[in-house]
C-alpha cells in the first residue's frame, strides 16, 4: 500500500504455518532499488510492511559470476543443502549449492584442485555456510530470462526434490537440464521451441506438479505447452492450449453462419476463433485455429465480406481485403465438423519487409533444390519468399503454426482516407462497404462507398464535423448509420441504384439544435426488423431512435419521423459499446446489450409501449458480475445472428443466444444468453 516508489518487478510469497490465514509473508522488489516484507496476521486482509521492524535484513555474500543482467534466480532444498539456480543475459545459467560447513582444524596445504568456497556465518545461531558454484550451463544463444526447480514432492512422508531444472531463453527454446547419472555433469536433456515467426523468444516457463507438462509463454504473450510422451520419455509433444490477443482488442465479428469469430487488436494481428470438440468428449471449447493477418501497425476495426472474406482497417490510410485459403477452409472443416470445399490459393506468406499477404499456390511449394554456400548468401536465399508449409489439423494448431501457415491471401487494398482507418461495415448483401477515418475536419470525415465487386469507390458522404466512431448498415440494406465524435448521428437512404452501383443520400440528422447526446457517440446498432436504430454516449445515456418509416418524408428526401422513441437510458457509466440481437424474447422484446467503460456489460429489453416513449419501456435484465465482465472498457457487442449455440447441435436451439464482447482488458468474451430467462 503506497509503499514501492516505482513499478514492482518481482514479487513472491510464503506461508509460515498449515493455516492458510495465518502469518503470510510477500516478498516485493522494485525498480525503485528496494525489497520490502509484507506480512498478513490472523484473517485481517490488511498488510504491513515489516521490512526493517520485525525483520532486520543484513548483507553477508555476494556471489559473482554473471556477466550480464540477472533475469531470474530460484531455490530448492534438497536433503540438508540449499541449491540456488540463477540465469542472465549473459546466455548463462549457474548452479550454487550452500551447505553447513563443520567446524574443524585448518585443513593442510596440498596440491589437490578444489571448488573456491564463499563462507559465510549466521550470528544467532553460529552456523557457518559455504557456498560453492556447482555448475555452469552453456546451452542457450540469446539472454535467458527464466530459471525454475521441478517442484518438490511427498514420498513416505518426506519432501523430494527432483534434481531438475527448466529454463526459457529469447533464443525461442525452453530447455530441460538435468545432472548425469554416472558422471554427475549438468547437461541438457530437452530442448523444445518454435521456428521461424515474428517473436521475440520466450519470457517465463514452468514445470506442472509431476514434471510431465511444461509450459512457457512467448514474448508477445502467447503460450506453449509440452507434454511428456508415455512411450519415450525423451520425446516431448506441443499440446493444445489457450491463446488470445496481449493487447486491447478493438472490432470483433460473427461469421454470417454464426459459426466462428475473427477479432482484431491493438496487437497487430487478427485472429480467428471457433468451437472444437475433443474425442470422447461432449463439451465444446473455443480455440484460436487461424491468425490471417500479422500487421505492422496497430488494428482497429474489421467487417465480414461473407463468409470467408473480411476487410480491416489499421492505424494507417488502407483499408486490406483478405479471403481465406483452401487449407484453412480444409483445417476448418476438420476441426469443427463442419463440411466445406472451396477452389482456393492453398495459403499466404508475407514477404520479407512486406507488410501484404501473398497467395500461395500449390506449385509455389515445389521442392527447391539444394543451394551451395555461395547462392546461399545473396539475401533473396537468406529470406525465402514462401514461409508457408499446409498441414492437415484435426485440432486447434499451436503458436508456430498460427504464425506461420494459417494466414489469409489479401486480395486487395483499398486507397481513400486522408487519415487512419477508424471503422468500417459492409452490408447484409456484401455488396457495399463504408468506412471512415480518424479526422478534426469535415473534409476528412467524410464517409466512403467502395464496391465488393470493382473494388472501386462507389461514392463520398460528407457530413460529420469529426470522427465517425462507428457505422452500421440496416438489416434491410436501406439504410446506413453514423455515429460520431461530434455528438451527432447521420442517416443515409440507399437511392435507386446507378450503373455504377447504389447511391446513398442524407435523410435524418441530429445538429446542436436537436442534439440529444452531450458527449461523443461511441456506438450504434439496428432492431433486427429495420425500425429503429440504437446510439451509445460517453454522456451514459443510450437512446433508441425511429421509426424509419420510408413512407412519411418531406421535400428535400428527409425523413421528418426519426425522433427517440425510447426514454432516456442512464447506463451508469460511459457507454463504448451497444448491440442490438436480431432474435427477439418470446414476448416479443428487443434484447439490448450496453458495454461501458468500466468493463461492465449489462443486457436490456425493450418494446415500444405507445406514440410517446414511457417509463415502462425499458427492462434491465442482466448485469454482468465482475468475474463476467471486462476489467477495462468494453469495445465492442456482437450477437451471433441466428439463434442456437455455435459447436452445439442441440434440440432446443431457439432457446439460447449468443453474445461476442470485446474489451481493452487484452479480452474476447462469448456469453450464452438464454432468452427465455430474460
Amino acid at each position: 500500500r503506497g509503499s514501492h516508489d516505482e513499478s514492482v518487478c518481482a514479487v513472491d510469497a510464503v506461508y509460515q504455518s498449515d493455516e492458510p490465514d495465518l502469518n503470510l509473508l510477500i516478498a516485493s522488489a522494485a525498480s525503485d532499488s528496494t525489497v520490502r516484507i509484507w506480512s498478513r496476521h490472523g484473517s485481517e486482509v490488511h498488510f504491513c510492511d515489516i521490512t526493517g521492524i520485525f525483520i532486520q535484513f543484513q548483507k553477508t555474500l555476494i556471489l559473482p559470476g554473471h556477466e550480464d543482467w540477472i533475469r531470474g534466480i530460484e531455490w530448492a532444498v534438497c536433503g540438508e543443502d540449499l541449491f540456488l539456480a540463477s540465469c542472465a543475459q549473459d546466455c548463462l545459467i549457474r548452479i550454487w549449492k550452500v551447505c553447513t560447513k563443520s567446524k574443524q582444524l585448518p585443513e593442510t596445504e596440498d596440491d589437490s584442485i578444489r571448488l573456491k568456497e564463499n563462507v559465510f556465518t549466521v550470528k544467532d545461531t553460529d552456523t557457518t555456510y559455504a557456498v560453492t558454484l556447482e555448475s555452469v550451463l552453456a546451452g542457450h544463444e540469446n539472454w535467458v530470462y527464466a530459471v525454475h526447480w521441478q517442484p518438490s514432492f511427498s514420498r513416505d512422508g518426506s519432501m523430494q526434490q527432483p534434481m531438475r531444472i527448466l529454463s526459457a531463453s529469447m533464443d525461442k527454446t525452453v530447455i530441460i537440464w538435468e545432472p548425469d547419472k554416472e558422471s554427475g555433469v549438468w547437461l541438457e536433456q530437452v530442448r523444445v521451441g518454435e521456428v521461424g515467426g515474428n517473436t521475440l523468444g520466450f519470457f517465463d516457463c514452468q514445470f506442472s506438479p509431476d514434471g510431465s507438462m511444461i509450459i512457457a509463454h512467448a514474448f508477445h504473450g502467447a503460450l506453449h505447452l509440452w507434454k511428456q510422451t508415455a512411450v519415450n520419455k525423451k520425446e516431448w509433444t506441443p499440446e493444445v492450449v489457450i491463446s488470445g490477443h496481449f493487447n486491447s482488442v478493438e472490432d470483433v465479428k460473427w461469421d454470417p453462419e454464426g459459426e466462428f469469430i475473427i477479432s482484431v487488436g491493438s496487437d497487430q494481428t487478427t485472429r480467428l476463433f471457433a468451437t472444437w470438440k475433443r474425442k470422447q468428449e461432449t463439451e465444446v471449447t473455443w480455440h484460436e485455429i487461424a491468425r490471417p493477418q500479422v500487421h505492422g501497425y496497430d488494428m482497429r476495426c474489421l467487417a465480414m465480406i461473407g463468409r470467408f472474406q473480411f476487410v480491416s482497417g489499421a492505424d494507417e490510410k488502407v483499408l486490406r481485403v483478405f479471403r481465406a485459403p483452401k487449407n484453412f477452409i480444409e483445417n476448418f472443416s476438420n476441426i469443427t465438423g463442419i463440411p466445406q470445399s472451396s477452389d482456393l490459393p492453398e495459403g499466404a506468406t508475407v514477404p520479407a519487409l512486406g507488410l501484404s499477404n501473398k497467395a500461395v499456390f500449390e506449385g509455389d511449394m515445389a521442392v527447391q533444390p539444394a543451394e551451395d554456400e555461395e547462392t546461399f548468401n545473396t539475401i533473396s536465399n537468406q529470406y525465402p519468399e514462401i514461409y508457408f508449409q499446409p498441414m492437415i489439423l484435426t485440432e486447434p494448431p499451436p503458436e508456430d503454426h498460427l504464425l506461420q501457415n494459417t494466414l489469409w491471401p489479401e486480395i486487395q487494398k483499398l486507397y481513400g482516407h486522408g487519415y487512419e482507418i477508424f471503422c468500417v461495415a459492409c452490408n447484409n448483401s456484401n455488396t457495399v462497404i463504408a468506412s471512415a477515418c480518424k479526422a478534426s475536419k469535415k473534409e476528412h470525415a467524410a464517409i466512403i462507398l467502395w464496391s465488393t465487386t470493382s473494388w472501386k469507390k462507389l461514392q463520398s458522404l460528407p457530413f460529420h464535423n469529426l470522427t465517425v466512431t462507428q457505422l452500421a448498415f440496416s438489416p434491410n440494406d436501406k439504410f446506413l448509420l453514423a455515429v460520431s465524435r461530434d455528438r451527432n448521428w447521420s442517416l443515409w437512404r440507399k437511392q435507386d441504384s446507378s450503373e455504377s452501383g447504389p447511391v446513398f443520400s442524407c435523410c435524418a440528422y441530429t445538429d446542436k439544435n436537436t442534439a440529444v447526446h452531450s458527449r461523443i457517440i461511441w456506438s450504434c446498432d439496428w432492431t433486427p426488423d429495420s425500425k429503429y436504430f440504437i446510439t451509445g454516449s460517453r454522456d451514459k445515456k443510450v437512446i433508441i431512435w425511429g421509426q424509419c418509416d420510408l413512407s412519411v418524408t418531406t421535400e428535400g428526401n428527409m425523413l421528418d419521423s426519426i425522433k427517440p422513441c425510447s426514454t432516456i437510458l442512464d447506463a451508469g457509466d460511459s457507454v463504448t459499446a451497444v448491440g442490438i440481437s436480431r432474435v427477439l424474447t418470446p414476448h416479443g422484446r428487443y434484447i439490448v446489450a450496453v458495454g461501458l467503460e468500466n468493463g461492465k456489460i449489462i443486457l436490456y429489453t425493450w418494446k415500444q409501449s405507445g406514440q410517446e416513449p414511457t417509463l415502462t419501456d425499458w427492462t434491465t435484465c442482466v448485469e454482468m458480475d465482475n468475474s463476467q465482465s471486462h476489467a477495462l472498457a468494453v469495445k465492442r457487442l456482437c450477437w451471433r445472428h441466428h439463434a442456437g449455440r455455435a459447436g452445439h447441435n442441440d434440440l432446443n436451439s431457439s432457446e439460447w443466444l449468443q453474445l461476442a464482447s470485446c474489451g481493452a482488458d487484452h479480452c474476447v468474451k462469448i456469453f450464452n444468453v438464454n432468452r427465455f430467462a430474460l
